[in-house]
């Protein structure tokens, strides 16, 4: 099986060298390259063209959502995940609007990571169980414009815009098609639609989405 590329960008030296030589112990995964900020970071991943990219978050000079920004417009088939300390919802949120991936905490088992990172190279949103509480937290806010909430809803069909709401609450296709008494694979097909609709990369995009423009009821 082809190892797994990956580029590493944090500014914090011994975290990152500790990152390269666990992903560099391990069979499937191939440290391409490494940088202690974004810019450098950026530059590197360019010419390396690594399939996954872990990205610190907050680092001096050129930023992780900055960098990530970047990433996302020069390397579309790059996935990126975030790699940082930040519990913060915004940062979150931020990030995934921005194109992340995912979003790993720093003190996460390694064995979550070498998953997780293998989950992001075949297209999964991958994050932290912290992280996803604290979108499903986000979900409950109460609702905040809706008269976007329609406007936007509008580009769904009723089907669509009824998933959507579940893909917010953390629901999975299965869970989907059990309770909406549908078969998974349609469910697939009304997920890849709600996508394309609204320019989005992921289910957890929708999710945020979801939150963002009040389609979700306050719980």
């Amino acid at each position: 099986m082809k190892a797994i590329r990956v580029l590493v960008i944090d500014d914090h030296t011994l975290f990152r060298s500790g990152i390269c030589l666990l992903l560099q112990r391990q069979k499937g995964f191939e440290v391409v390259g490494e940088a202690g900020d974004g810019l450098e970071g950026v530059k590197l991943a360019k010419r390396l063209k690594p399939e996954v990219v872990l990205l610190d978050l907050h680092m001096p000079g050129t930023g992780g959502l900055e960098a990530l920004q970047l990433l996302r417009e020069d390397l579309p088939q790059t996935q990126v995940v975030m790699l940082t300390v930040s519990e913060d919802a915004q940062d979150l949120l931020e990030a995934l609007h921005l194109g992340a991936r995912g979003y790993l905490l720093k003190n996460i088992e390694t064995d979550f990571l070498l998953d997780s990172i293998r989950r992001a190279a075949s297209g999964e949103s991958v994050m932290s169980p912290q992280m996803a509480t604290r979108l499903a937290d986000a979900v409950r806010l109460p609702q905040k414009n809706p008269k976007a909430a329609v406007v936007e809803t509008n580009k769904l069909s009723p089907r669509e815009a009824e998933i959507i709401v579940m893909l917010a609450a953390g629901a999975s296709n299965k869970e989907i098609a059990r309770k909406l008494e549908l078969a998974e694979s349609t469910v697939k097909i009304h997920v890849q639609g709600i996508l394309r609709k609204l320019n989005l990369t992921s289910r957890v995009q929708a999710a945020v989405f979801a939150v963002e423009h009040g389609l979700v009821e306050a719980r």
